[in-house]
Parts: structure tokens; sequence; C-alpha cells
């Protein structure tokens, strides 16, 4: 089992950089392509720094900020990652160069607004626009997973998987093998998911928190095992502990840290990525690391 950061860092000097349309639109145009431009080489950068800190302190994945090219999708200022130019590409392969020579595994997740169950048209558009993008940058650097939610229910749970089969068929066989599926905590547990995945040949990415959350008649054990099975490569889980205890009336909220606890004991023994969903980001990662040594 190896344990993965998820996207930014608490304590650490590493920071990615972003911008806002307003921002973009105060600059004339030469000045708008120089400083997305500059704002992806400072991601590169960072990202790599990201990728030496993991494999320096025994950190198996790292989670790809979904925004690490600021505005790429924008419905104004959108632009193809390949026009910042051949040393923005060149500085994100060296990205996957090292991620590879030290065997840390890289993902992306999608934002929220990403849905490709929305009955609107708009909607699934501009998802499928946000996975393409990171289906290119995810092809410069190696990653091999873009996890996704299924979406809202929107009154009609089947009719809502049958717009995401179709929505998913859409994509390119670039996006489409790095696709997953994940359950969340309102609207689709793994027994409603897994069978989808099935169908479609995509991967089932099991949130034990969520599954906890929105439970649906599985063990942890019986899901961890039809999770698994969907997968053609080491399988990815998420963890996560509720902010105010699981007796709370919401434990939805994340917490900072993990209870060891609420890792599955049999998760221990596999060959599998487990993404820390914690807000004290890579501490909370190193405290879990330490308590799983002592333990």
């Amino acid at each position: 089992m190896r344990l993965g950061l998820c996207c930014v860092f608490v304590e650490e000097p590493i920071k990615f950089r972003v911008t806002t349309a307003k921002a973009l639109f105060a600059l004339a145009l030469p000045a708008r392509v120089k400083r997305l431009k500059e704002l992806a080489l400072h991601n590169a950068e960072s990202l790599y720094s990201a990728i030496e800190f993991c494999a320096n302190n025994g950190i198996g994945g790292f989670r790809v900020n979904s925004r690490i090219l600021p505005l790429t999708t924008h419905p104004e200022y959108g632009y193809e990652p390949k026009s910042l130019g051949e040393d923005v590409e060149v500085a994100f392969r060296a990205c996957g160069e090292l991620a590879k020579k030290t065997e840390v595994r890289l993902t992306f997740h999608p934002d929220q607004f990403v849905v490709l169950s929305s009955p609107s048209i708009k909607v699934v558009q501009s998802s499928l626009a946000e996975i393409e993008y990171q289906a290119e940058v995810a092809e410069w650097i190696g990653a091999d997973v873009i996890t996704l939610h299924a979406g809202g229910a929107y009154g009609d749970k089947n009719a809502a998987l049958v717009r995401l089969a179709k929505s998913v068929n859409r994509l390119t066989s670039g996006a489409r093998r790095r696709l997953t599926l994940e359950n969340d905590d309102r609207s689709y547990a793994p027994s409603e998911l897994i069978p989808l995945c099935r169908q479609l040949g995509v991967p089932f990415v099991y949130d034990v928190h969520h599954h906890r959350c929105l439970p649906d008649g599985l063990d942890v054990e019986t899901a961890t095992h039809l999770a698994v099975e969907t997968w053609d490569r080491e399988p990815l889980f998420h963890v996560s502990s509720p902010k105010d205890g699981w007796e709370a009336s919401n434990p939805r909220p994340h917490s900072d840290y993990i209870d060891v606890s609420d890792l599955p004991g049999l998760w221990e023994k596999m060959d599998c990525t487990v993404e820390v969903e914690a807000k004290a980001k890579e501490l909370a990662v190193l405290a879990l690391a330490r308590q799983l040594r002592r333990d």
C-alpha cells in the first residue's frame, strides 16, 4: 500500500499559482499569453518539487491540482495547452520522468463543476473539455487516473447514469483510458456505480468515507474486492475521517488528520494507492505513515 498526497501543501514552501479571468482581462493579449506561460512554468517547477518531496518522504502518490494550467477551459480565455510553447510541455514531461523514476504515482481529480451526467448540454460540453485538457497534461506527466464523481441524481438516477455513460463514450481514447468513477456521500453508493463501471470498462475508485456516509448494504471488504475487480492496473482508494466524529449529525466534512481506525486494515496488505483526503495535507499523510509503522 502506498499513501497519496492531494494537491497542495500546508507547511512546505511548494506553491501552485493561479489567476482569475478578471486579472487576465486587464492585460493586453501579448501580456496575457506571457502571464499564462509564466504561471505554467512556475507550476511545472512546483510539481517537480512536489514529486521530489513525496519521493524523499516515502509518499507514493500525488494528486495534481486541476488548475495546474490556469483557465485552460475558460469560455472566453481558454487555450490549447500546447499553445503555451514547447518549453512548457518539456517542463511537465520532466515531471513525468521524475515521477516514473521515483515511482510516485500521479493522478487528477476534476473539480465539482465537471459533471458528465448533467441534463444540461452546456455543462456536459464544458465537462468533456475539462477532462480532455487534464488528459493532455496527464499524458505529459504520466498520470494514469482522472477520478470523477457520477454527479447528481436529478430526480432520476437511472436516466442520469444513462447520460453519464453516453458522455463517457464521447471522450477520446486518451481521456477514457484514464477515467475512473468514484462513489460519493450523497447520491451514488458503490453498489450503484460498480455495475456501470463494469459495463463501461472504467475502473471504480472506492472512497470508504463516502461509503460510510452513504451505506448500501455492502461491507468494506466486499466493496473493496468488487472495486479491485474493475481495475487493469494498481487500484486507487480514498480515505478520510469525519471532522466531528462518526456520531456527529453530519459526518461528511473531512478532518485535519486521519484516525488510523478509519483506514481499512485489508488495504495495508494490498498493492494499491490510498489518497489521503485530509486538510492537514502532507502533515496528515506523514502522521498516518508514522502511525502505521508503529502498528
